[in-house]
């Protein structure tokens, strides 16, 4: 059944130039739980985007649904959509395998623990090399322990910022100081080309007006941290009366606390009609078009992508001292940088970038000039065909007979289904 659907999306879907150059391109399948709006998947969304021009045949395999699945649909990528009705799910993990099989893939992506389990189970006694990315550093007990068993079973692991195998290094046991390899996040430019800028004529602001923006969903966990940037706010607007402040990110159900301390700290001294909680926003190159400032305030963090995007389009960016920021603006020289849960310390510093508009430019510029050059979507698909291209080169890895068996279970499984 399985079998027949992906013949015939693959004659219906398939460009005459992917045909033609099939057995010249490295055939690589991305696997995603979920397809809802965050990091991870923004960064796969780019990735199938710009497959074709980089020379990967890449397959898209979503195991759930979520608001980005018709852009996912609509790209580069061979999109299949399956369902996982179970934490382990064999019927899943057969599907995976007809279509590794039919497909010749020669790597499984995968960037979930989840993932890269029913990956694992799918391609026993296959010749396909299995990667799995680190997106996150929040890992559950049943996380960290299948994590153990995967981690050491990949042909490659990969993490998006040194600050995040460090983390992992010091605060896990997986293992890191081989197999780990570090790939930074890429950001497709094209996704963040200028627009109008909608969110100042939504909060009604005149061109003397300076905004500043800080992009991130409100979490109890700790993470990020605008109540930081909240208290930097009265001082400042005392100062300088034409700034307004937005927040875009939703509140998590999970997370009143923080977004409501935010709110009633801005009640209390007296700012709430200069500080915008505007929501969560889809458009984020409308929302970045009206910025003049963007802060990012984070007690702990893997990479960051919402700096680069700031610094992508030119922004002058102030990020918290933690590793990872401080790994993307090159220690501070491609973004200011104040240090953590320090609310006077973020005032001196927007006070000295709202006062000084060329140093405003110049911080932009080469925020810009950074973002381009190390957090291309290109330069990030190039290091992960490097890594494929380094594994496709390496003897296959012989399985053992426990996992022969294994493979004979899921084949008959997936005949059954067929």
């Amino acid at each position: 059944m399985l079998k027949g659907h992906s013949e015939r999306y693959a004659s219906a879907h398939l460009s005459p130039f992917l045909s033609a150059t099939f057995s010249t391109l490295m055939r690589v399948i991305h696997i995603l739980d979920t397809l809802n709006r965050g990091g991870a998947e923004i960064l796969a969304l780019d990735v199938c985007r710009n497959a074709k021009s980089n020379n990967l045949d890449l397959t898209f395999v979503a195991t759930g649904g979520g608001e980005l699945e018709d852009d996912f649909r609509n790209s580069e990528a061979h999109f299949i959509r399956l369902q996982r009705e179970a934490p382990v799910d064999l019927r899943l993990a057969a599907q995976l395998r007809s279509i590794i099989k039919e497909r010749k893939i020669q790597i499984v992506h995968s960037h979930q623990a989840v993932e890269a389990l029913h990956a694992y189970l799918a391609t026993f006694g296959l010749n396909t090399k299995q990667v799995l990315s680190f997106h996150g550093a929040d890992f559950d007990l049943k996380n960290r322990l299948a994590l153990k068993f995967l981690v050491p079973r990949m042909h490659a692991n990969i993490v998006v910022s040194r600050g995040l195998l460090s983390w992992l290094e010091t605060e896990t046991r997986l293992g890191t100081k081989s197999n780990f390899n570090v790939v930074y996040n890429g950001v497709d430019a094209r996704r963040l080309q200028h627009t109008r800028a909608g969110l100042r004529d939504e909060l009604r602001l005149s061109d003397n007006n300076l905004l500043i923006g800080m992009i991130g969903n409100f979490y109890n966990n700790a993470a990020k941290d605008q109540l930081t940037v909240c208290k930097a706010l009265p001082e400042l607007f005392s100062l300088s009366p034409h700034v307004h402040c937005a927040f875009i990110g939703e509140c998590l159900e999970k997370a009143p606390g923080l977004y409501q301390e935010c709110v009633n700290y801005c009640r209390e001294h007296s700012i709430a009609e200069r500080v915008h909680f505007v929501g969560k926003r889809a458009n984020i190159s409308e929302v970045l078009s009206s910025l003049d400032l963007f802060v990012f305030s984070s007690l702990r963090d893997t990479f960051g992508i919402a700096v680069v995007e700031a610094m992508m389009m030119s922004l002058p960016t102030i990020v918290s001292d933690i590793e990872p920021l401080l790994e993307v603006s090159a220690d501070g020289t491609c973004a200011s940088v104040f240090r953590a849960k320090d609310p006077s310390d973020l005032t001196r510093k927007l006070i000295r970038l709202i006062d000084d508009p060329c140093y405003r430019s110049n911080l932009g510029k080469r925020g810009k000039k950074r973002a381009i050059e190390c957090f291309s979507i290109e330069a990030h698909i190039s290091s992960l065909t490097d890594i494929y291209r380094r594994l496709l080169r390496s003897p296959a890895t012989r399985k053992s007979d426990e996992l022969q068996q294994i493979a004979g279970t899921l084949t008959s499984h997936n005949s059954e289904s067929d």
